[in-house]
């Protein structure tokens, strides 16, 4: 992505360095490896550091996986460009089974995601769903080493990484979606930033508009790391569906919403697509209330 944005700014490649150096922030959610995120302060752990230096003016821009962002930033901050989405789905890895489906009863998977969890319990209520927390690399070696009998990981990550032929398949996001905006990378920015044309250059109209549709649904939700919600957006020819599920987080309860919406001649595509998020997102509030939020 730092080359991209040098990109963006006229320069060559071998200059994206001196043109947009790149300034490495290790957020308190890489560092908290021993507890899930909803014990610690949810999904602001991954942003927090990074958010401040911004205002504090020691950086000029952030680069963050959308499915880490909340929904409500801090004041004076905003997401002013979405790049082309990475593969959204989530990945399957074992050390023998090549589904879900086909672990033995009983086995033992690692996850940090409350989500992941609570569709895998669904689908299997046997399992025996462990918390598994780190980088790629991290993860990948514990399963490995028999820690696991499987594990699930984004796709995108692993995609960007080179890893993705360590996957045994990749799970349908129709059947089971994805975490709002996963795949996707959010440059965040001050307000006052926005809309630059470097900002314009790296904005991809059909992602932005499918993600404003997803985190609809998961600002309707509140969703935070207590919250167990997917959801999955397409955009062809200018039809846009989308597909939201919300959980109980033992997985023993799914309620879900889909709904198309022709966008052809619509004068803000992105106001529309969020709308259509938020009313799914409220629905499936409505039904499901209290079901599907983890007790603290």
């Amino acid at each position: 992505m730092q080359r991209r944005i040098a990109a963006a700014l006229g320069a060559a490649p071998e200059d994206a360095e001196k043109v947009a150096p790149l300034i490495v922030i290790r957020t308190s959610g890489d560092q908290i490896q021993d507890r899930r995120l909803l014990e610690v302060g949810g999904k602001a752990l991954f942003t927090k550091e990074i958010e401040e230096a911004m205002l504090e003016g020691r950086i000029d821009c952030a680069v963050h996986s959308m499915k880490d962002m909340p929904a409500v930033l801090p004041p004076g901050l905003v997401i002013a460009a979405i790049p082309e989405r990475e593969d959204p789905r989530d990945a399957f890895l074992s050390r023998g089974a090549r589904t879900l489906e086909d672990l033995p009863r009983g086995a033992k998977l690692g996850t940090a995601s409350l989500r992941r969890q609570a569709q895998s319990l669904h689908a299997r209520p046997d399992l025996d769903v462990q918390l598994l927390r780190g980088n790629v690399g991290t993860r990948m070696a514990k399963l490995e080493a028999g820690e696991y009998d499987a594990i699930i990981l984004a796709l995108s990550g692993l995609k960007r990484l080179g890893l993705d032929g360590a996957a045994r398949s990749f799970i349908d996001p129709v059947a089971r979606p994805p975490a709002p905006g996963q795949g996707a990378l959010a440059i965040e920015t001050r307000e006052a930033d926005q809309g630059q044309p470097w900002l314009e250059a790296l904005r991809d109209l059909t992602t932005t508009t499918t993600v404003a549709a997803e985190r609809g649904a998961m600002a309707a939700l509140e969703s935070s790391c207590r919250t167990p919600i997917g959801a999955y957006a397409t955009l062809e020819a200018g039809q846009l569906f989308l597909i939201v599920e919300a959980l109980s987080p033992d997985g023993r309860l799914r309620f879900r919403r889909e709904a198309g919406l022709d966008l052809t001649g619509v004068d803000d595509a992105m106001v529309a697509a969020r709308e259509l998020g938020l009313k799914l997102g409220a629905e499936l509030r409505d039904e499901a209330g209290d079901a599907i939020i983890l007790p603290e």
